[in-house]
């Protein structure tokens, strides 16, 4: 009996003595955790030491809905012809050796894109350094003194897409395509006209032309794109813009070196 009572008196002894110990470590551990959120609230790169970046979030950015408008088919639209190196008349007070965007318009050309002498797409007399399929559009989006105007970033859709900096031009260059009975064309806004400077409620948005000695007309195209759609200067078409990813294969790509393609009819 001795012998029992003193083994069960150590095992007591030892359930005793573990309690304390176990609440011990219990509140090291607890004072241990608390250390380590102190020090990730001080030092928040403990978290991170090599700096992962946060996985990738959608936004979603404005809607253009308001800006759709100016890529839908403006419709009914007169268009008349006019060229590189016109020289002012009482229909066109404006000459056109230069463009509202190149002071040297008809050198970068490459001289005179004479509407009457033509081979295939291009003047007769050489073969012209830049696009011979433009049009001109009643709006400028840089103003006097190499600004933008104030509403171009509001109501040019692909603005901030485009956007290079002060007095450089986004609507330059830009695609349209230009519909005449079942027939499309394709060329790049080159100049400002026709008489407006300022219309974007027209160019972008729903508006008609505004009221003009050209019939109220509302696009200037060139001989080019007058030939390949088989236009009388004041006759109605349609047009929209359009990226250039859009635009098809056709002589206002192709327009540079070879047999010029003859005029369809």
């Amino acid at each position: 009996m001795k012998t029992a009572f003193s083994v069960l008196g150590i095992w007591s002894f030892a359930l005793l003595g573990a309690a304390p110990a176990a609440r011990l470590a219990d509140r090291l551990a607890a004072s241990h955790e608390a250390f380590l959120e102190d020090r990730r609230a001080a030092l928040p790169e403990l978290s991170d030491p090599y700096g992962v970046p946060e996985a990738a979030r959608v936004v979603l950015e404005r809607s253009d809905d308001a800006l759709r408008p100016g890529l839908h088919w403006k419709r009914d639209v007169v268009a008349t012809v006019f060229w590189v190196g016109e020289l002012p008349t009482k229909n066109n007070p404006t000459p056109n050796v230069m463009s509202a965007w190149d002071q040297n318009w008809q050198a970068n050309f490459g001289g005179y894109d004479d509407p009457d002498r033509r081979l295939g797409w291009c003047p007769a007399d050489f073969s012209p350094h830049l696009n011979p399929f433009y049009i001109a559009l009643p709006y400028n989006d840089v103003a006097k003194g190499g600004v933008h105007r104030p509403e171009a970033s509001k109501v040019i859709p692909w603005f901030w897409r485009d956007y290079r900096g002060d007095g450089i031009s986004v609507c330059k260059g830009r695609w349209v395509a230009i519909h005449r009975r079942g027939k499309v064309c394709y060329a790049q806004w080159e100049d400002v006209g026709p008489f407006e400077v300022d219309h974007w409620q027209y160019v972008f948005g729903d508006e008609a032309p505004r009221p003009n000695r050209n019939q109220h007309a509302g696009i200037d195209v060139s001989p080019a794109v007058r030939d390949y759609l088989g236009l009388t200067s004041g006759e109605r078409v349609q047009w929209r813009f359009l990226d250039e990813s859009q635009v098809p294969h056709g002589p206002w790509r192709d327009w540079r070196g070879g047999e010029p393609e003859l005029p369809r009819r």
